[in-house]
């Protein structure tokens, strides 16, 4: 994980997962990234995969044939930074509070904005404003 970090952040890219599956033959290491500066693109997978296969064989880290996967993590996941509340403005999401807020904890609809006070969420084509120090997580839903 260490080296793959590295590799990672020379290349502008944040490894956000490292599995080594011993179990299958030959076994697989699955990498996932991300690109903190845009959506993550398969030329990104493609140049991590290229520069952590050579640094692997430099390192000698795995001395039997392996299979090198990388990959960009699915949808289904938290939303933190500011570029993640601008790119999916409109997309389905839960929003989890520290506590019950209006009597619920959990609120689904389309995400609208985040500002320095709130997270605004669609339901029905009705605005709702959750106070944002109440939020503890919004995760793109792709279940609604």
């Amino acid at each position: 994980m260490e080296l793959a970090t590295a590799v990672g952040a020379d290349l502008e890219l944040e490894v956000v997962g490292a599995v080594f599956h011993t179990n299958q033959r030959p076994p697989v290491l699955r990498v996932d990234i991300r690109n903190p500066l845009a959506d993550t693109s398969l030329d990104d997978c493609e140049r991590m995969s290229k520069s952590l296969e050579a640094a692997l064989d430099v390192a000698e880290t795995i001395s039997e044939p392996y299979v090198l996967e990388i990959s960009s993590p699915g949808v289904s996941r938290n939303l933190t930074a500011d570029r993640d509340f601008i790119s999916f403005k409109g997309f389905p999401v839960t929003v989890t509070t520290a506590e019950p807020w209006q009597g619920k904890s959990q609120w689904q609809g389309q995400l609208i904005n985040r500002d320095d006070k709130s997270v605004q969420i669609s339901q029905k084509g009705r605005a709702i404003a959750i106070p944002l120090n109440l939020v503890a997580q919004v995760k793109l839903d792709d279940h609604q």
